[in-house]
């Protein structure tokens, strides 16, 4: 029945700033344009973010307050890249026992962390 999940919507006030972050920032390639609605898509590798300017779609906005966990191979070393950007941490990154993750948020305030399992899963 349910083969994945093709998108997470992100929602933005403003899409142009949205875009410069999750594209320039993050550095996400940018894989579809919504023609002349304020929407894209941009890929992690798994799954795709929808950036949509949710109040010229008929939604009202809301910031995801639930993190979007995006997967990376060094969270030191992602997270350094991002400060050097101008993204800021709203804590020290924490090692579970299992897996570093370090929370941020982007300009709408959406959740973000960037994640790395170190520890194989258990069943």
């Amino acid at each position: 029945m349910i083969t994945g999940v093709d998108f997470v919507y992100v929602p933005t006030r403003d899409f142009d700033r949205a875009a410069r972050f999750y594209g320039e920032v993050l550095e996400l390639p940018l894989s579809a344009r919504y023609g002349k609605m304020p929407g894209a898509e941009f890929e992690t590798g798994n799954l795709t973010l929808a950036v949509i300017e949710s109040e010229k779609f008929g939604v009202e906005f809301h910031p995801n307050k639930n993190h979007i966990a995006l997967r990376v191979d060094d969270v030191a070393a992602a997270r350094a890249g991002l400060e050097s950007r101008g993204v800021e941490f709203g804590a020290d990154t924490l090692d579970t026992s299992v897996c570093h993750m370090a929370f941020f948020e982007d300009p709408d305030g959406n959740a973000l962390m960037l994640h790395h399992r170190y520890a194989p899963r258990q069943p």
